[in-house]
């Protein structure tokens, strides 16, 4: 028989055994070769760091329920790990990407991440979280679809679903940031923002080079859009808006939203919205997108905004003018609070389930633990410029967390996280909170720095129930939003202000709570929630993945490249389909 006709029967019965194993949760599969490559986005060429040659590198899009199968080839000179901030990761803190829930990717070596977005819908973003890697890049859109069978609370928009990745940049490599940070050094004003990669459109020939790629969304008229913004910068809040359009907020970060139109919003480092645009306006010109820098001098900071393009296809000519104004606010520190307050949960909408959002009744739930985090401007520890959380500046282990507890570790972190602000000197620990399993905890985030800063937890979407300036107290609880407060992974507190999360803990696991402004974070702003169930069973966490790294105090169990094509959490089905697929492969190249 000929081999073209052995491969054809072959594929037919892969097909057949495929379509039975995967038929319950269908599976997504993406190949990331992660690079580093030259690319030029503010006009100045500079490393950045691609996935498959490209700068962002792709979105994932995927369904509820889906089985996500990632391959990540690390080919940095320098350890690797990708996050998918805000994916739950439901009993799999093994595929959170983070130091302390897994062991770095070592360079030239790749490993498989295979993991369930379960129950959950919306927009999220990866992005390298090791070594300030994401001030290079390395960063893309996650989608995760509705299901056919749940309705989702709007029309499905008939122009498409567009991403949009906007962030403060600098054209100094990571490197270098990096080494400015260990120094003692701050980072400076950033060199400008980027939308999707790209530098500002010249609408200014004074502030804008000549010659800078800039991005350009192509419309037609008439139509509506699903816009999915994510900020993925170091640590600059930037507010997004677009010339003569109206945006309506119906999604964030995973939670379907009470729908309202913005002309603008504050879009904080971290965070991620989806907005509807409809294509309204008369296309006498395109229009400027804009995402400019919040909280700061605007004279000074200018030049740090970034502009693309909105290009309605009948468009008689190019954007000119100035851009539209930002929010007047220099003297009302409330606006933007106030414009955050206003994000409110749908709780009528069905999100991943059939059931309404607010059918989880958060505010009847009793509070099991407190903790009240309060940060401060960075402080001199041991001789280092540190940043922290109680007095707390996290150190990570040679060996993660996670890992540390499969192999019942003595000495290497501590369950003694202080559930309010130390009172003696700050020190440098590996100190996490003990969450107990399935308890309702509250936490009180306290910022006494200068600047805005946003806090995510990995696992959770946290139910964000009040914010105000000042010093939080007991009373502030009576201001409390105790019914349709936002769920979401990630939440801004103003300087001089606190903000108030509820957290549900039910998913067990390793879980890293952190400042998301990049700098900070890096310095030892987060530490980790550690969510037991006592009875340790498969049912509320998967088992130890096939393909897991070691390192550290277990980096002798490592073997050299055993990691090729090993994959986890499903068990056989996923070691069926890797060896099917490189039997397939092997017959290929035959062909």
């Amino acid at each position: 028989m000929a081999l073209s006709k052995i491969l054809g029967l072959f594929l037919i019965h892969v097909t057949l055994l495929l379509s039975s194993c995967f038929a319950e949760d269908p599976s997504v599969f993406y190949n990331f070769e992660v690079s580093y490559i030259t690319a030029s986005p503010l006009g100045v060429p500079q490393q950045v760091i691609a996935i498959n040659n490209k700068f962002p590198g792709p979105t994932i899009n995927s369904t509820t329920n889906n089985n996500v199968i990632v391959n990540v080839r690390n080919k940095l000179d320098e350890s690797l790990l990708i996050h998918w901030s805000g994916v739950q990761q439901r009993r799999s803190s093994w595929q959170d990407g983070l130091r302390g829930t897994n062991c770095p990717i070592p360079p030239k070596w790749n490993w498989t991440y295979q993991f369930q977005v379960k129950d959950q819908i919306g927009s999220f973003f990866y992005f390298p979280s090791l070594h300030f890697q994401r001030a290079a890049g390395g960063f893309g859109g996650f989608i995760i679809n509705n299901r056919d069978i749940i309705p989702i609370p709007f029309d499905a928009p008939d122009g498409g679903d567009i991403t949009v990745l906007i962030g403060d940049w600098y054209t100094r490599n990571h490197t270098a940031l990096r080494k400015a940070l260990d120094a003692g050094k701050d980072l400076g004003m950033p060199d400008g923002v980027l939308i999707n990669g790209k530098g500002p459109y010249r609408y200014n020939d004074t502030l804008v080079s000549d010659g800078i790629d800039y991005e350009t969304i192509n419309v037609h008229p008439g139509k509506t859009y699903r816009l999915r913004v994510h900020n993925v910068g170091i640590s600059t809040s930037l507010n997004f808006r677009i010339q003569s359009h109206n945006l309506l907020l119906v999604e964030t970060e995973g939670s379907y939203t009470v729908q309202q139109n913005y002309t603008s919003l504050d879009i904080h480092v971290g965070q991620s919205y989806s907005f509807l645009l409809t294509t309204d306006q008369n296309a006498s010109s395109d229009y400027y997108i804009v995402a400019s820098a919040r909280f700061v001098n605007e004279s000074q900071w200018e030049r740090v905004t970034g502009v693309a393009i909105l290009r309605y296809s009948n468009s008689k000519g190019k954007a000119a003018g100035p851009l539209p104004d930002p929010p007047q606010d220099e003297y009302d520190k409330t606006f933007s609070m106030n414009q955050a307050r206003s994000i409110r949960w749908n709780v009528s909408a069905s999100g991943a389930r059939p059931n309404p959002q607010g059918s989880f009744r958060y505010g009847s739930i009793n509070v099991t633990d407190i903790f009240v985090l309060r940060n401060k401007p960075p402080v001199t520890i041991d001789g280092k410029r540190r940043t922290t959380l109680n007095g707390v500046s996290f150190v990570n282990p040679a060996t993660p967390i996670r890992l540390v507890d499969q192999f019942k570790l003595k000495g290497v972190y501590k369950l003694d996280f202080p559930s309010s602000p130390l009172t003696g000197p700050p020190k440098m620990e590996t100190s996490v909170i003990n969450g107990t399993y399935k308890g309702f905890m509250e936490v009180i985030l306290q910022n006494n720095d200068t600047k805005v800063q946003t806090y995510h937890l990995s696992g959770y979407a946290f139910f964000v129930v009040g914010m105000d300036y000042g010093e939080w107290s007991e009373n502030s609880r009576d201001t409390y939003n105790k019914w349709d407060g936002i769920a979401r992974s990630t939440t801004q507190v103003y300087p001089g202000a606190w903000t108030a999360i509820l957290i549900s803990l039910d998913n067990v696991g390793i879980w890293n709570l952190r400042t998301e402004n990049l700098d900070s974070w890096y310095l030892g702003q987060e530490t980790y929630i550690r969510v037991v169930n006592p009875e340790k069973t498969n049912k509320t966490e998967f088992p130890i993945p096939d393909n897991v790294l070691y390192c550290g105090a277990l980096s002798k169990m490592q073997k050299p490249q055993d990691i090729s094509f090993a994959t986890s959490i499903t068990g056989s089905r996923s070691k069926l389909f890797v060896t099917v697929l490189m039997l397939a492969s092997v017959l290929l190249l035959f062909r």
